[in-house]
């Protein structure tokens, strides 16, 4: 089953964190220096707060699918809801490496379709982040060439961007 995704950028973390866990009522699943995360049943979703010098507000909205085959999926869905749908392959983001489709709805909202499987132990990979901003893992899709080595950093080392 696939699991609802939502990436917030947060001014305090410590604060955040506190607000969180009383909403959830539960502690993160994962809690580093610059990013929670929590993975809840009920609701079911996947809630991610990050402070990586980004404005407060909601960075973008996704989908984290169940298994490769449900990711093939989601990306078709996206490909045929039209506009441009970048993937990215064994990326390194938000202390996880997936496999990933990004896209933009009509309104701008960034959306993700990932599959995780397995943990990092940085926040991205490589010496840039992974926005065109230079603080997050969010690419701007209508600005990107889409990467297209398996295993190599979020960014690309010619660019600033995925």
């Amino acid at each position: 089953m696939n699991r609802f995704h939502v990436h917030l950028n947060v001014a305090d973390l410590e604060a955040s964190i506190r607000f969180y866990t009383h909403l959830f009522a539960a502690p993160p699943t994962v809690q580093k220096a610059d990013y929670a995360k929590w993975m809840l049943d009920d609701p079911r979703v996947n809630f991610a707060i990050s402070n990586t010098g980004r404005a407060p507000g909601v960075d973008h909205l996704g989908i984290q699918a169940a298994d490769a085959g449900a990711l093939g999926d989601l990306g078709r869905r996206l490909d045929a809801a039209g506009g441009s749908v970048v993937p990215e392959e064994a990326t390194v983001c938000c202390y996880a490496r997936s496999d990933k489709y990004w896209t933009e709805d009509p309104q701008g909202t960034r959306w993700e379709t990932f599959h995780t499987f397995g943990d990092a132990t940085t926040y991205y990979a490589g010496d840039h982040a992974c926005a065109s901003d230079g603080a997050a893992c969010t690419p701007d899709v209508r600005q990107v060439n889409p990467r297209v080595q398996k295993g190599s950093a979020c960014c690309a080392p010619e660019s600033v961007c995925c």
